[in-house]
């Protein structure tokens, strides 16, 4: 069963094609949408579609910054019927607990954690699909979207510490500085926003508890109608957790409010493993780490949870053919080849 997000997901697309010479149509046949489809922003269409579309229109154009160009002129309404719920939250805290509470209502591979350390807050979010696909534009668009609604909210006040891209950066920052205005970190080790963690306590100036208490109630019934997946939200929280050491099954059940009995009796009656799940995981996440020049060998390891480099070794040859050594040669190699003379289109 395919991951769905609403077309709301992509709303803006067809204005920043054109704006970059670009008419889609053809893409759009490729990855199986319309522009009819897309005029509902309730409709359901496949995650991997959108993220497949973003990506060859950022190619197409020339612009790495097609996604965030999207993200630029979002507004709270394109959440749809959750827009009011978000709204009238009280503090920065709740809102990203409605986010990551409801999260499912927008988008099936959407993965939101909210990770607390030494006074720091770190927001994670990720985009996790059906298939691995290079998601570089889905997360930028997604990253961008959750900045500009949460300082939509709390006011300009907000100043995070930093927005973290595990890719590399692009020729020119200007459109990351006009969005964001903090620093921007990339080749970071997970993608996110860092803030003070007495951020989260910051009000909301246009809460009201009644209108919360109706939106919620609304979108309750919404959620109750709509079918989830804990497998999903279990390999959802392995991605998040994998890179800082916290996706053991006895972590990630209890982060579900669960028992570890619990979790594995139901993912086995819906035919799932949790060694599987995370080994998924692990696979995505490796390919991402390896393609980072930035990260040794020794650091990849560590990120996905081994201690040893002789057992990451082991593990990497068993599920991709060959050494992280030789594997990393030849595909930089590769995607220094496929990279060249894409620089260009950044407003």
């Amino acid at each position: 069963m395919n991951t769905l997000v609403r077309a709301a997901a992509l709303t803006n697309y067809f204005e920043v094609a054109h704006s970059l010479g670009l008419n889609p149509q053809s893409l759009l046949q490729k990855v199986g949408l319309s522009k009819n489809l897309l005029a509902d922003p309730d409709q359901k269409i496949p995650v991997s579609a959108a993220i497949q579309l973003l990506e060859e229109s950022a190619q197409q154009t020339s612009c790495p910054t097609f996604g965030l160009l999207m993200a630029e002129s979002r507004q709270l309404s394109d959440f749809g019927v959750m827009s009011l719920l978000i709204a009238h939250q009280e503090t920065l805290k709740d809102v990203l607990s409605t986010l990551i509470q409801y999260k499912h209502l927008l988008n099936e591979s959407l993965a939101i954690h909210v990770e607390e350390a030494d006074q720091k807050v770190i927001i994670k979010e990720e985009i996790v699909a059906d298939r691995r696909l290079s998601s570089r534009q889905a997360i930028e668009l997604a990253l961008g979207v959750l900045f500009r609604t949460i300082n939509a909210l709390i006011g300009e006040r907000w100043l995070p510490l930093s927005v973290n891209f595990t890719h590399q950066a692009p020729p020119q920052l200007n459109l990351y500085r006009r969005i964001f205005g903090v620093p921007i970190e990339f080749g970071s080790e997970f993608n996110g926003i860092v803030c003070l963690a007495s951020d989260l306590n910051s009000p909301n100036p246009r809460a009201d508890s009644k209108m919360a208490k109706y939106a919620q109630n609304y979108v309750d019934t919404l959620l109750r109608e709509t079918e989830q997946s804990l497998a999903s939200d279990v390999e959802k929280a392995i991605y998040l957790s994998l890179p800082s050491g916290r996706a053991t099954i006895e972590q990630i059940s209890q982060s579900m409010g669960m028992n570890v009995r619990s979790m594995q009796r139901q993912l086995s009656e819906s035919g799932e493993i949790f060694s599987d799940l995370v080994n998924h995981a692990r696979r995505d996440l490796a390919v991402r780490y390896m393609e980072n020049p930035n990260f040794s060998l020794g650091r990849v390891a560590v990120l996905l949870g081994y201690s040893m480099p002789s057992s990451f070794t082991r593990w990497f040859k068993a599920e991709f053919g060959e050494s992280p050594a030789i594997w990393r040669k030849a595909h930089m190699k590769q995607h220094h080849h496929n990279a060249g003379g894409s620089g260009g289109g950044l407003p």
